[in-house]
């Protein structure tokens, strides 16, 4: 195991896991991608055991403060800790994220739990190489059914690595399909979006539509329409738009499912176009819920993204009668507390209405956030009210 020396050690003495390019003293070529190193400072003193990747403006993420092997049984540590974690803060945890990266003190490593089936995102060149072990840990733990690699995210181009999606170990008969509350939901493991579905929203969704007493509304950027079934099953009549034809017929599928299909009802349409055009023809609806993707995947995207979400907030707050309800959300780490706040009172300015926020919310428990680690909390979810 090779040394690497610090230059610049705050970041990593304040209990954060990653070390930037220009805090590393020692000269990179001498590393590999993915290698295991021991991380010191100027002096010499011991800091950390993590891997490097010298092409990675993220050079070094830390797995343990101590001088430790990272093998199986360091493997099967992290884990078991984090699955009793779920254990302890769930009250089922068939269905839920088992690993959630560098807040499970396992960088670049996400484990999605769906039934007996487990879906693998290795994010990083560290994490890449210890799949192998990784993948015996968990067949040894939990013995899914099957594991399937979704590393078919452009984050793993940062750390030079290709995208690739296969089942890694035993076979998919048919999709899984999770309870979540009191609804079902198949979950498209193989092309759906991220693992397959969006568990950081699971607790949202459900305490969302407890505040739902019938009444007509709209679940836009819909996917496989979770939020809307929530809804329905509250008694609320539901048009669900999503741009992906795939999307609608998950939607369709998933609300015939759990009897619901006169409640729910699809639209295969830009959201933007179709918020527009509900506004222009002055439609009103009791409830919306706006949960859309990544909108700000860098800073650089920041000020253009800011706009989307300005555009679908003040045409949601628009289309809300008084009393109406709405659901916002932004799931990128770059848009901050406050920007999020911005956005909402930006909304209420542009329409000359009162906007009451009801709860402000995050991302699920199986989502932890590492309190010396912002990066780990992403998800701004707003309850608010038109008054």
């Amino acid at each position: 195991m090779k040394d690497v020396r610090l230059k610049k050690t705050k970041r990593l003495l304040s209990g954060h896991l990653w070390v930037f390019s220009n805090e590393v003293a020692s000269r990179l070529s001498r590393y590999e991608p993915g290698e295991i190193v021991r991380i010191i400072d100027r002096r010499g003193v011991f800091l950390g055991t993590g891997y490097i990747n010298p092409h990675s403006l993220i050079t070094l993420r830390v797995l343990s403060r101590k001088k430790v092997d990272i093998n199986r049984r360091f493997l099967k540590e992290r884990i078991s800790d984090a699955i009793n974690y779920r254990k302890l803060v769930l009250c089922d945890i068939s269905s839920c994220r088992l690993v959630f990266g560098e807040a499970d003190l396992l960088p670049g490593v996400i484990i999605d739990k769906y039934n007996d089936i487990l879906v693998v995102q290795l994010l990083t060149a560290g994490a890449e190489r210890l799949k192998e072990m990784i993948l015996d840990v968990l067949q040894e733990m939990l013995e899914p059914s099957a594991i399937v690699m979704r590393n078919d995210t452009s984050f793993r181009s940062l750390e030079g690595l290709s995208e690739e999606k296969y089942i890694a170990r035993g076979e998919i008969r048919e999709y899984p399909v999770i309870k979540e509350g009191d609804v079902r939901i198949q979950v498209d493991i193989l092309e759906g979006q991220k693992t397959g579905f969006f568990l950081d929203q699971r607790e949202n969704r459900i305490a969302f539509s407890s505040l739902i007493k019938g009444g007509r509304g709209l679940d836009v950027f819909s996917y496989s329409g979770a939020w809307a079934l929530h809804i329905a099953k509250r008694g609320g009549d539901v048009i669900a738009v999503d741009s992906s034809s795939r999307a609608v017929e998950m939607i369709n599928r998933n609300a015939a499912m759990n009897n619901l299909s006169d409640r729910v009802k699809c639209l295969c349409a830009d959201v933007f176009d179709f918020l527009d055009a509900e506004r222009s023809s002055r439609n009103q609806y009791d409830f919306i819920v706006l949960d859309p993707p990544a909108f700000v995947k860098s800073r650089a995207a920041l000020k253009r993204a800011i706009s989307g979400y300005k555009a679908i907030n003040a045409n949601a707050v628009a289309l809300l009668r008084k009393g109406g309800l709405l659901a916002t959300s932004s799931c990128s780490h770059h848009l901050s507390q406050e920007a999020f706040l911005d956005i909402i009172q930006y909304a209420a300015k542009v329409n000359h209405r009162y906007l009451r926020i009801i709860e402000l919310r995050s991302q699920g428990r199986d989502h932890p956030v590492l309190a010396t680690m912002p990066e780990t909390r992403y998800l701004k979810c707003a309850f608010i009210q038109v008054i």
